[in-house]
Parts: C-alpha cells; structure tokens; sequence
C-alpha cells in the first residue's frame, strides 16, 4: 500500500520518470459528477516541466487520457484510470549515475531497501510521479467544489532568504499567482526569485523554497481524531512530496513565541455558525476542522541533482567525483505549487466522505 493514499478517496500511483508513463487510479469518487479530461488538465499544465526559464528543460505535453471510470462524461462510481505518457525520456543522460548514487537524492536508500532501483531518473522518486497526484486531485478539487465551494489556493512565499509580502488571503486567486512565472504574487519579491533562480541555475547549483496554502470555505467538523487528525493527514500528505522537508500549521513554529492570551482565538457569532476572531491554529482544533480557512506551509529543500562537481562515493565506496548530466530543476516551488493543491484537495475529500458515512 506504499503507493495509495487516502481511506474513502484513495488514490493509487504508478509509473517511473522514464518508463512509458505515469498515471493514477482513483477508487471512490461519487458517480454522476461530469467529469472530461479538460476538468484535469489544466493543474496538469501548471506542473509540467518546461514550462519557464527556471524549471527544468525536460519537455513534456503530459496530456492526461481517462481510461476508465466514466461513461458519457459522468463518473461511473468505478475506479478512475488516469494515463499521461512519458515521451521526452533520456535515460543516457543517467549512465554515470548508475554507480553513483546522487549526494541528498534517493539512489542509494531504493537501492538499499529493495536492491535494485530505477538508474535513470530516479524512478519512482522522481517528481514525474506527482503527476498521478496531480490528476487525482483535479478530480476531488472538482468534487469539492460542487460539494461545498471549497477553494484551494497555494502560492511560492520565499525562494531562499528572499520573503515576500503575505497576500489578502479572502481574495488571492491562481490568476493572481500565475502572472508570474515563479507564482508569488509579490510582484517586487517574485522578480527577484526568479533572478536568483536563474544566477543559481547559470552556476549549476539549486535551492529552496517555501510554499503557502489557503483552503477557504472548508465545513466545521472533518477530521478523524485521534491518529488522523486533519492536519496530521495534511502533514503526511504534504511531506510525502519529492523534496520537501518541513509543514507547519496556523501559527506553526512562531507559536512558540507566544502566550495563550495571545495565540488563543476567541469564539465569535459569524451568523450560521461560531467563528472566531483570530486564526492562530490554522483552521483546524483538536484535529478537526473548525469552519475557518485552513492556512498551512511546506518547505522544500535545494534539488539534490546538480550539475556542479561534487566530491562523494560510489556504490563501492570507491572516493569520486560526480557531475550530474540531465534536466532538473533549479528550484521546485513554481512547480510545487499545484501538486500542494492536489494533495490538499485529495486529503479534503477524503475527510468529507468519511464525515458524509457518518451523517449520509
């Protein structure tokens, strides 16, 4: 089960980087929801690669194909096969890193656990099998949507030590995120991410970043407590994608420097429901959502592929120098971007049909 996430909504990856393709299945959507392959490529296209100057140069369409599950443009209730081929493949370019796993990237640990790998491309830990994520969530983002309005907005909040400015969060759009090409919608802090990603990439080297996400609109009362608690699901969900090394919740680790007086957020009549005046815990208390916007954070880490020299070992621990050949990316935000959304999406639909089991 180490490639299927999720209880009700449970979404199941295949493919490596540089096989025939990638895909997903999707078992539980509900059936009777429209659903066409335009209402999934679009998140597709914001992942792609090749896509800007500063991501990588490996060109895909990656064109998703519905192979099973629907009928006439409606869901079936079956589960939903979803196929993207790989058509820009250059295994060569890994010849020399079959005896030399990567400084940080997950040659040498696959290798390990199951005693052979995938050599080129890094295989399954390659980021091309986010494509699958990303497809599956198109189709809970959908779901969402018609369900409850649910909105899912993520945008790059900083590329190294260059921070930007927090946007409206009520009004924040993807229009708004993608006029740019790193998808920070600080313009002034976006142009110079993106002059920084390309002086990084000129030297062969990489970095990292931080990714913001907002869920508006989200009902009070998903999440299974005690061990899947909402922003436990969010976390694994989120530390599951290729480079990424740190979540934070609401407050996250500024919270510490607080008192309860202050982190605490007060109830407040909102009309329908109690809402509260601040939102330090993010959206989510005691594990379950309390009706106000969910608001979280991922960090992810320099690109372990990089182009420059770099003293290591191989896999006989002879001493070496590694020079990585092949197309990677400098920085993996831009592009993180949408697979955060879909992981979120599929973590939410997961929580509601299990809360719509419990009071159908």
């Amino acid at each position: 089960m180490s490639s299927t996430f999720g209880t009700v909504f449970r979404v199941s990856t295949f493919g490596e980087s540089h096989c025939r393709g990638v895909g997903a299945i999707v078992d539980g959507c509900p059936p009777g929801m429209l659903l066409t392959e335009t209402d999934i490529q679009p998140q597709l296209d914001r992942r792609r690669p090749g896509q800007s100057a500063v991501a990588t140069a490996r060109n895909e369409k990656d064109r998703v194909t519905i192979q099973s599950g629907t009928e006439q443009g409606k869901t079936l209730g079956t589960p939903i096969s979803l196929f993207v081929a790989n058509e820009d493949q250059k295994p060569g370019d890994y010849s020399e890193m079959a005896k030399i796993p990567r400084p940080s990237h997950a040659d040498y640990t696959y290798q390990m656990k199951y005693g052979i790998r995938a050599s080129s491309g890094g295989g399954r830990s390659s980021a091309r099998e986010t494509i699958g994520r990303v497809c599956a969530g198109a189709i809970a983002e959908k779901f969402l949507d018609e369900t409850y309005g649910i909105e899912i907005i993520a945008w790059v909040s900083s590329v190294s030590n260059i921070g930007s400015h927090e946007p409206n969060l009520m009004t924040i759009s993807r229009t708004e995120i993608d006029q740019t090409i790193i998808r920070c919608p600080d313009r002034k802090a976006a142009a110079e991410m993106e002059a920084l990603i390309r002086k990084t990439k000129e030297e062969k080297d990489s970095v990292g970043g931080v990714v913001s996400c907002i869920c508006r609109n989200v009902p009070a009362g998903l999440g299974e407590p005690v061990f899947n608690k909402l922003e436990a699901m969010l976390a694994q969900a989120m530390l599951s994608i290729p480079a990424s090394k740190g979540f934070e919740i609401g407050s996250g680790f500024a919270g510490t420097r607080m008192k309860g007086s202050e982190h605490n957020d007060p109830f407040v009549n909102k009309g329908p429901r109690l809402g509260t005046t601040t939102n330090f815990s993010g959206g989510v208390q005691g594990g379950i959502s309390n009706g106000e916007p969910i608001i979280f954070r991922v960090a992810f880490k320099p690109p372990a592929t990089i182009g420059r020299q770099q003293q290591t070992a191989d896999f006989a621990g002879n001493e070496t120098i590694l020079e990585a050949k092949g197309r990677h990316d400098p920085c993996v935000v831009a592009r993180a971007v949408p697979i955060i959304e879909s992981m979120a999406a599929i973590v939410l639909a997961d929580c509601v049909l299990q809360q719509r089991s419990r009071f159908p």
